[in-house]
């Protein structure tokens, strides 16, 4: 079983696309600097603690225009 389930997480964003691109550019940043938001995470691998970060609505999406789109699509709150 998942854990946040995908339903939980859905509500948080508006599509399955924009929740893998999320997760997977936390994660990368997770791998990078190790920094988590959460005092303690369920997941031990850096996918699912950015996926339970995108749950605790600790992370916002920004959408941009294709010309922006390298920089800001995912800001911290």
């Amino acid at each position: 079983m998942l854990n946040p389930s995908i339903d939980s997480l859905m509500k948080k964003l508006d599509s399955k696309y924009t929740l893998v691109t999320v997760s997977a550019r936390r994660a990368r940043e997770l791998q990078q600097d190790g920094t988590v938001m959460l005092s303690k995470t369920v997941s031990h691998k850096n996918v699912g603690k950015a996926l339970e970060e995108i749950d605790a609505e600790l992370l916002k999406v920004i959408h941009v225009n294709s010309t922006e789109r390298s920089e800001g699509i995912l800001n911290s709150k």
